[in-house]
């Protein structure tokens, strides 16, 4: 197990009596001190945990980060202890997305958690189950083709996600992290970090918006700019069940902003039905679906935001999934500084799908 914190310990938290430190209390402190810091999954469940970030940690976010340090907690809880301020960084309240840096000091309350249920290790005959193909590698990095149903991390009933398949993949790696995220049933181009030197410098370039990330949908309606540039700020909020979603909203919202460019038009099908490329200007959670929906276009397949009748019809022509697929990724190599541009094909069905509608009337670019 790498090693994502070291050990840190200060003098104004040992118990003192009249300026005196009592050298029993002052072990005592010790002795605790050593049993917090042995390894991620040795945390003390019965008192608060002091976790310095060491090298392997620098430049996570603190909910990753977390996730790493208590196994087996649902996110929803680190959620919880997050928004309650009971997680700390350097003394402060932070949010999820909150960038960890070297030395910092974050609180981690006790957490109990259940025993968790055995799961059946990921062998190799589990990986080749779910084919994640290469698109390229390195020594620094890999871009991958991720498979639609294939969630990016384990966790919730999911034995083992992408980032768990690719580290079992190669056990020699050291460090192999994802760079940015897509939904579990968005399929296409993914980017891991085999160096932390590079995922700091990718991380710099999402931040700059020095990516280019497009995308393909297929949505319903007359589409008819053959290019249009959405702005509408969105907010997150949780529903009554506690799942995440996403709205637009101007007041403390995030801004967000979406280049669609019309790829092939079908305007006599019933419903009329539009396939569109979604460039990202800004990486906001559903930013491609949530704009879409306000537009009055819904994604098809789109369980959160769409139409759950046209949904349902889709199943039956053979769509049974989601329409959206990370088509390209660019970037600048963090080592060479070349320029990049890696492209994953449309995978097979969604590729027969709209076949199938080239079939009857289309009007195509």
């Amino acid at each position: 197990m790498r090693n994502h914190f070291k050990a840190v310990w200060t003098v104004d938290r040992l118990p003192r009596a009249a300026g005196v430190w009592p050298f029993g209390a002052f072990c005592a402190s010790i002795t605790r001190f050593g049993h917090n810091y042995k390894e991620m999954n040795e945390l003390s469940k019965e008192s608060v945990n002091w976790l310095t970030v060491g090298d392997d940690a620098a430049g996570q976010r603190v909910d990753n980060f977390l996730t790493r340090v208590l196994k087996g907690v649902p996110k929803s809880h680190i959620y919880r202890i997050l928004r309650s301020g009971e997680v700390r960084v350097n003394k402060g309240r932070v949010g999820p997305d909150a960038r960890l840096a070297l030395g910092d000091v974050v609180r981690v309350p006790p957490v109990r958690t259940a025993a968790p249920a055995p799961t059946r290790p990921v062998a190799a005959g589990n990986r080749k189950a779910v084919k994640v193909p290469i698109l390229f590698e390195d020594d620094v990095l890999i871009v991958v083709d991720k498979p639609a149903g294939l969630a990016v991390h384990g966790g919730s009933g999911i034995a083992a996600g992408l980032i768990e398949q690719m580290r079992a993949a190669r056990p020699d790696a050291r460090f192999l992290e994802l760079v940015h995220r897509l939904d579990r049933d968005t399929s296409g181009a993914m980017l891991l970090a085999k160096k932390r030197s590079a995922l700091v410098a990718l991380h710099e370039q999402l931040r700059e918006a020095a990516f280019d990330k497009r995308y393909v949908v297929l949505v319903r309606g007359r589409w008819r700019d053959e290019k249009r540039r959405v702005r509408l700020a969105l907010t997150k909020f949780s529903t009554r069940e506690g799942e995440r979603r996403v709205r637009v909203e101007d007041d403390g919202a995030q801004d967000a902003e979406t280049i669609f460019r019309r790829l092939a038009v079908w305007p006599d099908r019933d419903p009329p039905l539009a396939l569109l490329e979604a460039e990202l200007l800004t990486g906001r959670t559903h930013q491609i679906r949530v704009h879409l929906a306000h537009l009055g276009f819904p994604l098809a397949g789109d369980d959160k935001y769409g139409d759950f009748a046209w949904n349902k019809a889709l199943a039956k022509e053979g769509l049974k999934r989601m329409f959206l697929h990370a088509r390209q990724l660019t970037f600048t190599h963090p080592v060479t500084g070349a320029r990049m541009t890696l492209e994953a094909p449309l995978p097979r069905d969604l590729a027969d799908y709209v076949a199938r509608l080239d079939e009857g009337p289309a009007q195509a670019r």
